[in-house]
């Protein structure tokens, strides 16, 4: 019996091009009836190869019957699974294809009638019934399949019929869609079909479980969608109760989409059929009330654009609904009407989807519209916010179909206005359906002036862009049609619609802002345009307004067209919509018609308007239309009405008096008269309305008043100018009259609001210079006026508003003639200085002060200054600021001004520009700039001559640019502003002064005061910025910084501090850091703290790195007194704290290579000087709640070697060097390089390579260094550095040379670093040339000590692994006979590198085609790898396997390779007894006394192992090598070998010895009975010959290929070569070189099943 194995597809295609014979058939036919003795691969090849021969039509009909028949057999017999199952319905599917009636047939066999058929005959006829040929067969396989569906049992045969039955179902649906039109006749009558569609669903429903969702129930779906149309209707019609009550048990268990769309497909297709007879039936109808929701709930179901059964669920659902409107359409509607009025917007708006989908279809009766548009008004009324999208869109449709005719319409309408509203809640889609349900208005329905009243509704304010639009396109259809809308038309109902003033107001007020909602002024705009056209003959509105708007209404639409909302000036289109009102009501030219206007901006002014933009419009187009008036009585009625509208607010007394001053440009006598008469009210008490107020308002109003009047006069002469100055002396004259005859009760309020009011009328006319030229008699009145109140205050307060505003209205009238006599001008002054400079009594000064003292010393301003009161150091600071301010307006600098104490003066304003009390900030900041300016001048004066006038003039301005500098001085710079202060004057300052600066601020960081001690540290850091080169005594600075720091202050204080040390360490380096590293170890908190705030700046940063790093460059071992000096540890210590932070790291990048050399460099400098342990000399804080890690020299300095790295944003090099623990050994000073050149790995894997190259070129200046420490540190990154191929490759260095004469030097560390370095060299490509001539230098000192005969064996494998072709062979075969015996060397380190290495240069030897020169060194390797990898070490063995492994895949012993691929400790001598029981059980005689030989050899070696290993060897050979076919000579040296080691000192070996000759001497004894089976065996199988072998003599050593002479044999051949091979292998239990035994497997029945390649030397077994 013959096995088809898997072939190749070329082998396939070989195969095919053969004719197939009966004899091949017969082969198939055999090996599927003995699948049961095959595997599942065997069987599946064979039937791939079986389907593309049937498939290409090679096999006879016969052929194929039995080829058939053979495979069901093979079905029902073993049932296969998953891929074997598969490849079987193909087999039939092709055989089907050709011939399907062969296939179908098998399904209702006789001799199987009550046993299920195999599922994949079932699956194969279900997928063949939907192809050709299969009509003639449709009836009698439909009849077996009702016969299966009752026997059915398990899921998967349920499946399977499902499958069969599913392909039936369609296949028969199609062929009676096409009637006559088809060309195959089935076997069963239409009626037929019906009958037994029937009865397949009555039994998929009573004999199977479809309650649960599977796979079953799946399919069920599916297949009863298909029977819903083969059924008699009448019968589908009785079924339809139980149909939809299953259905809705399935898809009520929480179901996925895809159960989902079956369900609501079965559904779909239930009514479908059901529609197909024309009614739906009883049934059906009873139904809706559940198949409706169910239908809705579905639809409610958000639909996943990327789910395909989502969607197609939805679009079901929607056709199911269409189905059931056409046979329930009265029923349909209903249930869909209280659907939309149950207040569920889950089922409101699928309902409204589904009314918007089936509605055209409906016949559109009375009853219908009355009925849809109550259930519409009852959802508007609800106004769900889910359900307006759905509603806007069937309102639309509505529209259409013209049911806003109807009554109701007028609801639909209101609720489109309501939801155009933009506010943030409705979305634009819902704006744009509502504009285009309103766009559907008739003209006829809504007339255009109800729907301008409705847009000028306030209510419906943020509709309006949408409904100015609807009415500018119904006045513009009216328009065409001849229909012309006068703007003024709606006057005739005045009671309906609004009035056109109400109109022309509402839309210039939203003119205003035209970019509101984007489009309200153009919306306004165009409908004014289009209700105004110019043909209007109206007998009011003439035709001069028409041609005005059609000129400006345009030119103010491209305004807004050519800007934008940013771009747009407000100002001037306020000014152009105000001008365009006013001309307006030019043209219209009616007093009438424009009182009218007027009363509507005043009730709107007065009730409707809250913003104070838009009120401020509405006073300006009040009174620029008034200002149109011709009517005088009009006038002044419009003035007293807007007089006494409300004063509350000052923006409503500033827009009253915009109106006075608008109407006065036009009547200013008019104006100034009534606003003389309103003014009556202050005074007379006959007329006043004040005076009928409650008494404690009165004072109030009448100041409000008051200011409203002065107000309006201010403004009046503001815009009058020169027309109002002649009025202003009766002005005056109305002003002190109200005061005096003031008719409410004077009291301080009063008066401060009288004189407010006084100050925005003085202020006017103190800038008019027509006022100049006048003389006003009123004037010297008001002055003595003014004094009188300015004595009447209290000389002991200092501040009083009154006499603030009194002196303010003095100095407004100072240019207004008559001008004031010296006397009168000498009496003002004098009451102005005593009032201001009067100081409380003597005796009040004596009893406040704290000591006598203090209270005699007032004239020492330092004192005041630094005041603990309040008011002191107030009064002392506002002289200050008067005596610089003084000063600083000279204009004469000639006379230098010395200020020998200038930076204390300045420490001491700037303190106090801090101060708690705002005012006395304010003074210090005006002092500051006082003092700034004078400075400033003198030196402008020294270099450039007197001040620019320019220049003056900024300096009164209260600002001051110095040249050359971008900043802008002025007081309010200095205000609260220390750092401001100390930039500007850190110039002038000498050094001295500098030093006297932060002296004295120093002794300000006590103070008590958080404000002032923080303003004197940030002095200090601002002038150290600016002049931190400068300072002298800077040891004094230091210490006394460390000495404030230690004390408590406050903690920004204290930071502010830290910076300005980090300052002067940052200008003055080399002088501040030797004198913190000075400091005893371990250093306080405090010394701590400056040292991690140096690592924050990054110029400080990159300083103090450099000083640090150069005291770590120069390292001596000892002091004079023989100690360690520790101001290296110091900068360890400082470095640790330093970078630290995360601030440090661009400092640390800039300076990275230099300063990494430089903390290995003191690394490798602690270590020599071997210091205790336990000497802590920095400790670093923990965490919360954990404790603090003191550090001792050495660890402290590789705490910075990683910080370094980490600051430079290296984490990968530390994380490399945790886990290969490089910190241990850069730890140890003998193993220091070692972690030098650990920590270079790790660099190169995560450094960029322009670092490499600076550290290489940094360590190239240290290679041949007198410094042990910079040599050894320089070499072990140089050699290390080379694994980088971009360093390798460097041009200019000569990097092998170096490398040769480190090895040649006699310190075997250098010898070490030099091979590492050429092994890391050899690994990159153009150096094989030049390291081939080394290889005898190298192969030298693989005899030398451990680490360096280890990376000599390294440099050797990277040699030859990365070499070119003919060189690796070359290389490898000199180095051999050196590298063999390092195999079993006792030190495990050079015997695990030697074993690791020779499985790399297998592996590249056999990539290279090596001959027999080279196998026969590969050979020899075979003996002590096999001794070795019986060693204890597992690493040892782990190499062993790894090397073991490419031995067997270069020799070509491949069934040995999974053996030694995966060799652990604990099977190592398992897998040494199945290797000898493979070289003896292949028949390699030769071979394997060549190897014996070889192992003799070990039996002498000093080392006990090897010699327990090489007996153990010879063991486990002996035991399995049948003793009686050997020679006798061979089995005398065995004996002579062992026989020395009798007496051998290791007792293990003594008894392996034992062992082996006592198995020796069995074998001689068992030889005669041996050869007497033999010869029976023989004489049996084979002719096995007599004559002895020699066991040990030469052999020809050639790779053998276990593959090779299966290649030879075809590929059809060979299962059936390795089956016999296989059953002659169980009958032959004897071999000639192997033992016989009756419970043994043979070496036979392990070995390969084909020969090698390569014949061995020698004879052969025959």
């Amino acid at each position: 019996m013959f096995v088809v194995m898997a072939a190749s597809s070329e082998t396939r295609e070989r195969d095919l091009e053969c004719d197939v014979s009966g004899e091949t058939i017969r082969n198939f036919m055999e090996a599927l009836q003995a699948a049961g003795q095959l595997s599942a691969d065997n069987i599946l090849q064979t039937l791939k190869l079986l389907e593309v021969k049937v498939l290409n039509n090679r096999m006879t009909t016969s052929s194929r019957q039995k080829v058939t028949d053979t495979l069901v057999d093979y079905l029902r017999a073993v049932k296969p699974e998953g891929e074997l199952e598969e490849m079987c319905v193909s087999v039939l599917m092709a055989l089907g294809s050709q011939s399907p009636e062969m296939v179908i047939v098998k399904l209702w066999d006789r001799l199987h009638l009550h046993d299920l058929p195999p599922r994949s005959l079932l699956v194969t006829v279900g997928k063949l019934s939907l192809g050709q040929g299969v009509a003639p067969y449709l009836g009698a396989t439909w009849e077996h399949i009702l016969c299966l569906l009752r026997m059915a049992q398990e899921e998967d045969d349920m499946l399977a019929i499902c499958q069969a039955l599913s392909g039936l179902v369609i296949s028969t649906r199609k062929h009676l869609d096409l009637g006559s039109k088809d060309d195959e006749v089935m076997d069963i009558t239409p009626e037929a079909v019906s009958i037994k569609a029937y009865h397949t669903l009555r039994i998929l429903f009573n004999h199977w479980s479809l309650k649960n969702k599977n796979k079953v129930t799946e399919q069920v779906l599916v297949i009863a969608g298909h029977l819903f149309f083969l059924m008699p209707p009448s019968k589908l019609k009785n079924q339809v109760n139980q149909l939809i009550q299953w259905l809705m048990t399935l898809i009520s268990t929480g179901v996925t989409p895809f159960y989902i769309s079956q369900v609501i497909g079965c559904i779909c297709q239930l009514v479908d059929a059901l529609a197909v007879s024309g009614r739906g039936g009883v049934n059906l109808e009873s139904q809706l009330e559940n198949v409706v929701p169910m239908l809705f709930t579905q639809l409610h179901e958000k639909v996943n654009t990327s789910d395909p059964y989502s969607i197609q669920s939805h679009g079901l659902a929607m056709r199911a609904f269409f189905i059931l409107t056409k046979l329930h359409n009265d029923q349909v509607v209903l249930l869909i009407r209280k659907t939309l009025e149950s207040k569920d917007p889950a089922k409101i708006v699928p309902a409204l989807q589904v009314f918007m989908e089936i509605f055209q279809e409906v016949p559109q009766t009375e009853t219908l519209k009355r009925e849809v548009m109550h259930s519409i008004v009852v959802l508007i009324q609800e106004d769900l916010k889910p359900v307006r999208k759905t509603l806007l869109s069937f309102l639309e449709m509505l529209g259409r179909l013209g049911y806003l005719t109807l009554s109701q319409g007028d609801v639909v309408i209101d609720y489109a206005i309501q939801l155009c509203q933009s506010d943030r809640s409705n979305e634009e889609d819902i704006q744009l359906k509502c504009s285009k349900i309103l766009q559907m208005v008739q003209t006829s329905r809504v007339p255009l002036p109800k729907l301008i009243t409705l847009l000028c509704q306030p209510s419906n304010s943020l509709a309006f862009v949408p409904l100015s639009k609807t009415a500018t396109e119904m006045a513009l259809r009216a328009r065409t049609l001849g229909q012309v809308p006068y703007l003024s038309g709606f006057h005739l109902q005045p009671t309906q619609f609004i009035s056109p003033q109400k109109l022309l107001v509402h839309l210039v007020m939203f003119s205003l802002k035209p970019y509101r909602e984007k489009e309200f002024g153009v919306s306004s705009l165009r409908l004014l345009n289009a209700l105004h056209p110019i043909t209007s003959l109206h007998p009011i509105i003439n035709l001069d307004v028409g041609w005005l708007w059609a000129k400006e209404i345009p030119k103010m639409l491209q305004i807004l067209d050519d800007h934008t909302e940013k771009t747009l000036s407000q100002k001037e289109w306020q000014d152009r919509l105000l001008q365009f009102s006013s001309q307006s009501l030019l043209a219209i030219s009616d007093d009438n018609w424009l009182e009218q206007l007027l009363r509507v901006i005043l009730e709107r002014i007065n009730y409707f308007s809250d913003e104070d933009e838009e009120k401020a419009f509405l006073y300006k187009l009040f009174g620029f239309c008034l200002r149109t008036a011709r009517n005088t009585e009009l006038l002044k009625s419009m003035l007293s009405s807007i007089l006494q509208t409300a004063h509350e607010e000052l923006q409503e007394r500033e827009g009253i008096a915009v109106v006075l001053s608008i109407v006065s440009t036009k009547h200013l006598k008019t104006a100034l008269d009534h606003l003389q008469a309103y003014g009556a009210v202050l005074t007379d008490k006959a007329s006043s309305f004040i005076l009928r107020l409650m008494k404690e308002h009165q004072p109030r109003e009448w100041g409000m008043v008051c200011h409203t009047i002065y107000l309006c006069y201010s403004k009046i002469v503001s815009e009058s100018k020169a027309a109002a100055v002649e009025h202003l002396d009766a002005i005056l004259a109305l002003v002190l009259q109200h005061y005096r005859h003031c008719i409410v009760e004077k009291d301080k309020n009063l008066k401060l609001d009288y004189l407010d009011a006084l100050t925005k009328l003085t202020g006017v006319l103190g800038s008019q210079p027509a006022a100049f030229r006048l003389e006003f008699p009123h004037k010297l009145e008001m002055v003595a006026f003014m004094v009188e109140l300015i004595k009447e205050e209290p000389l002991t307060s200092i501040s009083s508003p009154i006499r603030q505003k009194a002196m303010s209205i003095v100095t407004d009238f100072r240019q207004i003639r008559p001008l004031l006599e010296v006397k009168e001008r000498a009496e003002l002054l004098r009451a102005c200085y005593k009032s201001v400079f009067c100081l409380p009594p003597t005796d009040v000064l004596r009893k406040e002060a704290s000591s006598p003292r203090e209270a005699s010393a007032n004239v020492f301003l330092d004192m005041w200054l630094n005041s603990q009161k309040d008011s002191e150091r107030e009064r002392a600071m506002w002289c200050t600021a008067c005596i610089l301010g003084f000063t600083a307006k000279m204009n004469n600098f000639e006379t230098e001004i010395e200020f020998t104490r200038l930076g204390r003066l300045v420490r001491l304003l700037a303190v106090r520009c801090q101060d708690p009390v705002d005012n006395i900030c304010f003074l210090s900041a005006q002092a500051v700039y006082s003092l700034y300016c004078i400075l400033l001048q003198q030196k402008s004066t020294e270099t450039l001559g007197w001040a620019s006038v320019s220049e003056t003039a900024r300096k009164k301005q209260g600002l001051w640019e110095e040249e050359g500098r971008s900043e802008v001085y002025s007081a309010s710079v200095f205000y609260n502003s220390t750092f401001e202060i100390a930039e500007a004057f850190a110039e002038y300052f000498t050094q001295m002064q500098v030093t006297n600066l932060v002296l004295t601020a120093m002794e300000g960081l006590t103070n008590s005061k958080a404000k002032e001690s923080l303003a004197a540290a940030q002095l200090m850091s601002g002038v150290l910025k600016e002049r931190g080169r400068d300072m002298m005594k800077i040891e004094e600075v230091v210490e006394g910084i460390l000495e404030w720091l230690s004390l408590q202050l406050e903690p920004s204080t204290k930071e502010e501090t830290l910076r300005a040390m980090c300052l002067l360490a940052g200008n003055n380096a080399h002088i501040v850091v030797p004198l913190l590293l000075n400091k005893p170890l371990p250093w306080n908190r405090t010394s701590l703290s400056l040292w991690k705030v140096f690592g924050t700046q990054r110029e400080t940063t990159i300083g103090i790195l450099q000083v640090l790093i150069g005291v770590l460059e120069k390292l001596d071992s000892r002091d004079e007194t023989g100690e360690m000096p520790f101001q290296p540890v110091a900068v360890a210590c400082a470095l640790c704290e330093m970078l630290s932070g995360s601030l440090c790291q661009e400092a640390v990048k800039e300076l990275y290579p230099r300063l990494l050399l430089a903390v290995l460099h003191h690394l490798c400098w602690v270590i020599e000087q071997k210091p205790p342990q336990k000497m802590v000399v920095y400790t670093k804080e923990g965490g919360l709640g954990s404790k603090s890690k003191p550090f001792d020299p050495s660890s402290c300095a590789l705490e910075v070697v990683k910080l370094v790295l980490l600051a430079a944003a290296y984490e990968g090099v530390v994380f490399y060097g945790n886990q290969h623990r490089s910190w241990d050994l850069l730890s140890c000073p003998r193993f220091y390089y070692m972690g030098i050149m650990d920590l270079t790995s790790a660099m190169v894997k995560n450094c960029e390579p322009a670092v490499l190259h600076q550290l290489l070129s940094l360590v190239r200046n240290f290679l041949y260094s007198l410094d042990h420490r910079w040599k050894t540190l320089a070499r072990a990154l140089y050699a290390q550095l080379l694994w980088h191929r971009s360093v390798a490759q460097t041009l200019g260095h000569d990097f092998l040379s170096n490398l040769v004469k480190w090895i040649k030097e006699p310190d075997l560390v250098m010898k070490e670093v030099g091979l590492r370095g050429i092994g890391n060299l050899a690994l990159h490509p153009g150096q094989s040339a030049s390291l081939k001539s080394l290889v005898p230098s190298l192969r030298d000192l693989l005899k030398n000590e451990v680490r360096v005969t280890v990376q000599a064996v390294k440099s050797l494998r990277n040699i030859i692994c990365h070499g070119q072709a003919e060189d690796t062979k070359v290389v490898f075969c000199s180095i051999s006979k050196h590298l063999r015996p390092l195999i079993n060397d006792e030190r495990d380190q050079v015997k695990i590198s030697a074993t690791s290495a020779l499985g790399h240069m297998l592996h590249q030897v056999d990539k290279c085609k090596p001959g027999p020169s080279i196998w026969r060194e590969i050979y020899t390797f075979l003996v002590p790898l096999l001794l070795s990898i019986q060693d204890n070490n597992p690493e040892v063995v782990k190499a062993c396997g790894g090397a073991l492994t490419e031995w067997t895949k270069v020799i070509g012993w491949s069934s040995l390779t999974r053996t030694f691929r995966h060799t652990t400790l604990s099977d190592h001598i398992q897998v040494l007894e199945e290797t000898c029981k493979y070289l003896v059980g292949a028949s390699r005689r030769q071979l394997l006394g060549e190897l014996l030989s070889q192992s003799f050899g070990f039996l002498k070696s000093p080392q006990p192992f090897l010699r327990t290993a090489a007996v153990s060897f010879i063991e486990l050979t002996v035991k399995r090598i049948s003793m009686s076919h050997l020679h006798e000579d061979d089995v005398q040296l065995f004996r002579n070998a062992l026989e020395r080691l009798r007496d051998d000192p290791a007792q293990s070996v003594q008894r392996s010895v034992d062992t082996v000759l006592k198995r020796l001497d069995g074998c001689a004894s068992a030889r005669h009975v041996s050869a007497s089976r033999s010869s029976q065996l023989g004489s049996t199988f084979f002719k096995v010959p007599q004559r002895k072998k020699r066991l040990f003599k030469p052999v020809k050593w050639e790779r053998e290929d276990e593959d090779q002479q299966e290649k030879k044999t075809p590929n059809w051949f060979k299962a059936p070569l390795n089956l016999l091979r296989a059953r002659h292998t169980r009958k032959v239990r004897n071999s000639p070189l192997t033992e016989g035994g009756a419970g043994e497997k043979t070496a036979a029945s392990q070995a390969p099943k084909a020969r090698s390649r390569l014949e061995e030397a020698g004879p052969a077994p025959k």
